[in-house]
């Protein structure tokens, strides 16, 4: 058929940064993400504009997903963000702030891109090296003998989420729920190739934050078993409940009509036929012992029947999201085939309890050890639920990052602070032969090192939504902030009790100057690993693999969009 309009020819754009449409954009863009950022950070509701799901957030993850990016380059810098998120769902916001800084504070540069790209690539290198020495001043060793840095994590996590709407005794309480289900996770018996269970979150919307808990095993909902009557399940020798895990349906309905014919002898019910085969499949389970028969789709009534009255319990329409951790914490193979059943694919289950926890009515089935395990997470509505289920998501995540790379970061701002105070100390103080290699002039680099700071101070400047001055001290380098309201000829030590990660507090004199419109000022003396004043149980801390990977996705991405010459976009 020919075209109802001549096809258009692709849309050339060159120089795209040069253009006040993308830097708008880009202004627009960092500045929601901005204002999101950290404990204090503002609301955002997304919608469609027709209607429809409305989301209530400030977690990068909803954010990017539900925000319309049409330009290529914003396009471009959202989706590597989203790639971050979903390696290690924590510093997001993070990643694309200082994403948008970078390409902010570069473009403005005197600098040819080529050169930027070289030195700031450099830069990143002086960053990662730091952070992985044993120097490094604004990282924290995560001791597991000791639950008080894993609490400060998760803690920081909670306390992040503003959208959760939860008071300090709610984030205390979710706090220690998560550790024990992460600890829950970890198995008892190290073998060589260990790996961590599987948390599984029950939600239950409507009720009080408090009424959360956590329960070794699995729960299933159901409404059809009594609550007032523990079930009656047949059990082995060895007092365990042998479980049957099916991924097929046993309705009775396997042939399709629309999958094509099926030839039938005369006087044969199709039918009976599938009837008598589901009952020979119940004969089987029955005398191989089994006690609990779970199945993903559904159990055909005369089959549960005969179960039933052979003590053997049914449960059917148990959905795909349980039959991963009920094969981990039962041993048991998912059987796919009514036709081929084999003993070795069986699992088995320490007990079978029914459990109330508010409206609802579940199956609680218990391991014989604890790999997995349900946490009931309760809210006041859905929409806070929603939110504090992407938090708990992420605090067990970044548990499991922790363990790989036992190690956190300073939060609350610090550790940007105290970088870019590292490397202006360490611009100035570049060696002749380092900048050959880097291959451009002293002047180059420390222009491209101050914009390179300077963006990592913005990052920390975005957690202040309340009009007060930042500060760095001159001597560790973390950031401290000032309440807003007091006159700007206010002696500082007046006004400051603490830094944004708490490690240090206003025990000594110390010098201080504005983050906002200042340009070097280099570190004086590292930051003590454990300094005297240190109050473990109220640090703010950052994942160290996602901050890492954060800032290095973060570099990388803005050297990809600051190296792009041309666009082409298809306009049919």
């Amino acid at each position: 058929m020919s075209r109802l309009e001549a096809k258009k020819p692709p849309l050339f754009t060159s120089e795209p940064l040069t253009k006040d449409t993308v830097s708008q954009s880009l202004s627009v863009l960092s500045g929601v993400l901005k204002s999101c950022y950290g404990p204090a950070g503002r609301l955002k509701q997304l919608h469609n504009g027709m209607g429809g799901y409305v989301c209530i957030t400030s977690q990068s993850s909803a954010v990017l997903h539900h925000l319309s990016v049409s330009h290529p380059v914003l396009r471009v810098l959202t989706a590597s963000v989203q790639n971050h998120i979903s390696r290690f769902s924590d510093c997001g916001l993070f990643t694309a702030i200082l994403c948008c800084s970078l390409i902010e504070n570069f473009k403005s540069l005197n600098v040819g891109a080529c050169t930027v790209v070289k030195i700031s690539k450099h830069l990143l290198s002086l960053c990662m090296d730091y952070l992985k020495s044993e120097a490094c001043g604004c990282r924290v060793s995560v001791d597991f003998s000791s639950v008080e840095t894993l609490l400060c994590l998760v803690r920081s996590i909670l306390t992040s989420k503003p959208a959760c709407m939860l008071n300090k005794a709610e984030v205390d309480h979710l706090t220690v729920l998560i550790l024990k289900a992460f600890m829950f996770t970890v198995p008892c018996h190290i073998e060589t190739n260990a790996v961590l269970g599987k948390c599984v979150i029950v939600p239950v919307k409507g009720r009080r934050v408090e009424d959360s808990t956590i329960l070794p095993g699995l729960l299933i909902e159901t409404v059809e078993i009594p609550l007032a009557k523990q079930p009656s399940i047949k059990r082995t020798c060895s007092n365990m409940i042998k479980v049957a895990l099916f991924c097929v349906s046993l309705s009775g309905d396997c042939f399709d009509p629309k999958e094509g014919t099926v030839a039938v002898h005369h006087g044969i019910s199709l039918e009976m036929s599938e009837l008598n085969q589901l009952l020979n499949l119940g004969k089987q389970l029955v005398n191989d012992g089994v006690g609990l028969v779970v199945c993903q789709k559904v159990i055909h009534p005369s089959l549960k029947q005969y179960l039933k009255e052979n003590h053997v319990m049914a449960v059917d329409r148990a959905g795909l999201s349980p039959m991963e951790p009920l094969s981990l914490m039962t041993g048991s193979k998912p059987i796919a085939s009514i036709c081929l059943l084999s003993p070795s694919s069986y699992g088995s289950l320490k007990d079978v309890r029914i459990e109330s926890v508010a409206s609802k009515h579940f199956l609680h089935l218990i391991p014989n050890h604890t790999a997995v395990c349900s946490l009931v997470l309760c809210n006041r509505n859905e929409t806070t639920w929603d939110e504090l289920k992407r938090a708990c998501e992420t605090a067990e995540h970044v548990l499991q990052l922790t363990v790989k790379e036992p190690l956190a970061l300073l939060g609350g701002g610090c550790t940007e602070t105290h970088l870019a105070s590292y490397i202006r100390h360490k611009s100035y103080s570049l060696s002749s032969s380092s900048l050959e290699d880097v291959d451009c002039s002293r002047t180059q680099y420390q222009l491209v090192a101050d914009g390179f700071c300077r963006s990592l101070e913005a990052v920390a400047c975005s957690l202040n939504h309340n009009d007060g001055d930042i500060l760095t001290d001159t001597v560790y380098g973390h950031c401290w902030f000032v309440p807003s309201g007091f006159p700007s000829d206010s002696n500082w030590s007046d006004l400051v009790s603490e830094c944004g990660c708490r490690i240090k507090g206003k025990t000594e004199n110390l010098t201080w100057r504005l983050l906002q419109g200042q340009l070097s000022s280099p570190v004086i003396q590292s930051c003590p690993k454990e300094p005297s004043e240190k109050v473990a149980d109220f640090l703010t801390l950052d994942c160290f693999s996602a901050k890492c990977s954060g800032l290095q996705v973060a570099v990388e991405t803005a050297n990809l969009i600051l190296d792009l010459s041309c666009i082409i976009e298809d306009q049919n």
